[in-house]
């Protein structure tokens, strides 16, 4: 990832909205707060710009519930194409594809419509922060698995100590800022 003029201004209006709530959800994890981000029109829209301009040529958006939906929608809408929600296991109503993955301080599912993709989709993966990795390489496995190709993943921020980066070994990425 080369540093470019825009992506460095915007990471640091990121580092200053940003902020950490130490031991939630339980003690040990640090909580990464964007509502302060979300509530700066300005930065929101700028860092929907910035995501947006990673995609490259796509045919449809993929967002992890819930912060994921947060950037994800705004970004297919800004490209003009469509926005797939990757739910949570039990949150869909029709035919579901699921896997299941590790998470930081835990385990979950994730799911999308078996008919939300056709084979050769171009997706551009985005959520909010890569952690350990296991929400983005489940959500890339599910759409790959479902017969999309996933061409890139995109992120507001990474937290480098959790090393999520090596279960996305191989994937083309883009992340506003890593911490």
């Amino acid at each position: 990832m080369t540093a470019n003029p825009d992506r460095v201004q915007i990471a640091e209006r990121v580092r200053a909205l940003v902020r950490d709530i130490p031991d939630y959800p339980e003690p040990g994890v640090v909580f990464k707060d964007i509502t302060p981000l979300l509530a700066d029109g300005p930065a929101f829209s700028a860092v929907i710009d910035y995501l947006a301009g990673c995609a490259g040529e796509i045919d449809l958006v993929a967002g992890m519930e819930a912060r994921g939906f947060i950037f994800g929608a705004p970004v297919a809408h800004a490209l003009g194409v469509g926005f797939l929600p990757v739910r949570k296991a039990g949150k869909l109503p029709h035919v579901t594809l699921q896997t299941s993955y590790d998470l930081e301080y835990g385990s979950a599912s994730i799911e999308i419509h078996a008919d939300s993709v056709s084979p050769g989709t171009r997706v551009l993966v985005v959520d909010d922060v890569l952690a350990t990795g296991g929400t983005a390489a489940a959500t890339a496995r599910l759409l790959e698995e479902a017969g999309a190709v996933v061409t890139r993943l995109a992120f507001l921020l990474e937290i480098s100590a959790l090393g999520g980066r090596a279960l996305l070994a191989g994937r083309e990425m883009d992340v506003i800022l890593s911490v």
